[in-house]
């Protein structure tokens, strides 16, 4: 994919207005508040992996309108003081997957939460165990459509829900000191995002390629999967861009941003066009803008001028471990 964006220069300074819904603070207060009304924590259970260095755990917990989650809960084996969580959310088409496979925070001393995505996991990786129940609405098939003529249906409401309460299913579970950090790579690193934006304990946020983000625009200058998807529906109902439009106003991943006070890691390719990087550097650039404190809350980015979707791979997770390393514990010995 050859550069199609705006040159880093550019990209360094892009800080769009977007124009929020002026029910935005409330339509979300309103989904959380019901949402919180159910007991988090549901089932937790002890499994096997054969991994001796650490334990898991299959944990459920109550996600939008009380539906039962499923999630990964591992932690290094053998360690009895309470540890800082990374709750981490999974790419869209992915589900959680088996347990033995996304060890990277445990592996460094964390104790890690991975939330399933509802209705998906059937598009690659090993599949998910959380069914959607609320998937009727109308809409086209695939999540990004689900729903979308109305802010109450759309599949994102449900799915940024879940991830607000899985941080407060992961406080809940044993061995957590009360540290929450929200991880995610593309659909994953748009609901880390938003969950920054609507948690305002987080520790921190760390966001790679975001989903969700300069939405009015993205859909505009790429038809790659999943935003094409949402191009797709409206080539077919030609009738609905103005429907469809307000609804993506209530998940645009900078209003999220504006409203965080985390400190926060970010990191793009520029040669992406699933996730277009002005749409990252549009959430970084606003990040904390609207947060009400004199001083806009400490963060980062990283840009890999030759990455396409998979942006810096394992270079971008060792500067996570290395920034979170510091931020928790003092020092960049990670």
């Amino acid at each position: 994919m050859p550069l199609f964006d705006l040159p880093l220069d550019r990209l360094r300074d892009y800080a769009p207005d977007v124009a929020e819904p002026a029910d935005f603070d409330e339509f979300w207060s309103a989904t959380l508040k019901e949402a919180a009304a159910h007991p988090v924590l549901g089932d937790v259970r002890r499994v096997r992996t054969d991994l001796p260095l650490l334990d898991s755990w299959d944990v459920t917990f109550a996600g939008f309108g009380g539906d039962p989650v499923r999630a990964w809960y591992t932690r290094p084996a053998g360690v009895d003081t309470p540890l800082p969580a990374v709750v981490e959310y999974v790419g869209y088409g992915r589900g959680r997957g088996l347990p033995h496979e996304r060890l990277t925070w445990p592996a460094a001393g964390y104790a890690h939460l991975l939330m399933d995505a509802r209705g998906q996991g059937g598009q690659y990786g090993s599949g998910g165990d959380t069914p959607d129940p609320h998937g009727g609405a109308l809409g086209g098939p695939w999540p990004a459509t689900r729903g979308i003529l109305d802010p109450h249906d759309y599949y994102y409401r449900r799915l940024i829900t879940d991830a607000v309460r899985a941080v407060d299913a992961a406080r809940a579970l044993p061995g957590v000191d009360g540290r929450v950090v929200a991880t995610g790579n593309s659909q994953g690193g748009g609901v880390a995002l938003a969950v920054a934006g609507l948690v305002p304990d987080l520790a921190a946020l760390i966001t790679t390629a975001p989903l969700l983000c300069d939405l009015q625009r993205a859909i505009e200058i790429t038809d790659a999967p999943p935003y094409g998807e949402i191009v797709n529906f409206l080539a077919v109902h030609r009738e609905a861009e103005d429907a469809v439009r307000r609804t993506l106003a209530y998940v645009d991943g900078i209003s999220f941003a504006r409203r965080a006070v985390a400190p926060a890691h970010f990191g793009t390719g520029l040669r992406d066009n699933v996730c277009p990087p002005r749409g990252v550097f549009a959430a970084h650039n606003h990040y904390g803008a609207a947060n009400g404190h004199p001083e806009r809350p400490t963060r980062e980015i990283h840009a890999y001028p030759f990455n396409h979707h998979e942006g810096g791979e394992a270079y971008q997770v060792r500067r996570q471990l290395t920034w979170l390393s510091a931020l928790l514990h003092g020092d960049r010995t990670a």
